[in-house]
């Protein structure tokens, strides 16, 4: 199949790309810059990379028109939440109106291609109860949240009342080589686990006593491989561990691998306002597609220290 990813350059994007070309598919990768090269520099001579903003929707829309995709995979956008605070509009361009131009242009040009949209647990908000699953009622705390939110429901009415192929997904906390580990706003995990590999200080929220779904990017791209090959129509998807990691464990662990100095401080009052808190996923409907997870968080962070002993 001939398969298009936005943010192919980034994070699960160069992943996904991996497993795709083992599998003798054709790729074509749109990023806004070559600023992530990096991450498929190995791949160059075996896809087309193309350098497309999703909020220039010309170019995207000749994009999609020239390459005529079988499956676009939508992972492009401004993923921190503290950043669509401080440019509300860029995000609704990034994270919500790409959506919108990309589905248009399938429509309009009346080609059968599958789209599957990239979503975020942020959507969810505070849960009230645990485990959340696809029926849990969403209260987004953040402006990306209740955009990517948007991005969900576009899909399913294009899917309801022009009947296309769309399939979203949504990823609890996910991590692993190539993602940026410079700052906590983008994700917190790999920052931690870089901290403890440089030696430096690790600082903790809440003593550690708070817990999240984590895993880790090998299984998050088999989840999306399922997706693409077993997933319904106009149905919502999670990739999760569907276990807790308490953040506490993560320190431990830390400590075991690495000797890591461990510092646990007061959340700052903008956390407070927009953190979801303890968070579980049920998986069982991914997993109903035959799909399961196969590494654990611990051996995810070996493996994501070994590839910074690499770099």
């Amino acid at each position: 199949m001939k398969i298009m990813i936005t943010g192919g350059t980034g994070f699960v994007g160069s992943h996904l790309c991996d497993e795709l070309i083992k599998d003798k598919h054709e790729v074509i990768l749109l990023a806004r810059n070559d600023n992530k090269k990096e991450n498929v520099i190995h791949n160059l001579n075996k896809i087309r990379l193309e350098y497309v903003d999703v909020t220039q929707f010309a170019d995207l829309e000749k994009s999609i028109e020239e390459n005529k995709p079988d499956v676009i995979f939508h992972l492009a956008g401004e993923t921190s939440h503290k950043k669509s605070f401080e440019n509300p509009l860029y995000d609704i361009d990034t994270n919500s109106k790409s959506t919108l131009c990309i589905l248009e242009k399938i429509k309009n040009l009346n080609i059968k291609c599958k789209f599957i949209l990239g979503s975020t647990f942020i959507v969810i908000g505070k849960p009230e109860k645990l485990p959340i699953n696809e029926e849990t009622p969403c209260n987004p705390t953040t402006i990306y949240g209740a955009n990517r939110l948007a991005s969900e429901h576009y899909c399913k009415i294009y899917h309801n009342v022009y009947n296309l192929d769309t399939i979203s997904f949504r990823i609890t906390n996910s991590f692993g080589p190539r993602e940026q580990y410079a700052t906590p706003v983008k994700n917190a995990l790999n920052f931690l686990i870089y901290k403890a590999f440089k030696g430096e200080d690790v600082t903790i929220y809440y003593e550690g006593k708070f817990f999240r779904d984590v895993i880790y990017i090998s299984d998050v791209i088999s989840g999306l491989k399922t997706i693409m090959l077993k997933g319904k129509p106009g149905n919502l998807y999670w990739i999760s561990s569907g276990k807790k990691t308490w953040f506490y464990e993560i320190a431990k662990w830390l400590e075991e691998l690495v000797s890591a100095k461990i510092r646990y401080i007061d959340a700052p009052d903008y956390t407070e306002k927009v953190d979801v808190g303890n968070f579980l996923v049920d998986n069982s409907k991914l997993k109903s597609l035959g799909w399961d997870v196969k590494t654990s968080v611990k051996e995810g962070i070996e493996k994501t220290l070994e590839y910074f002993k690499d770099k």
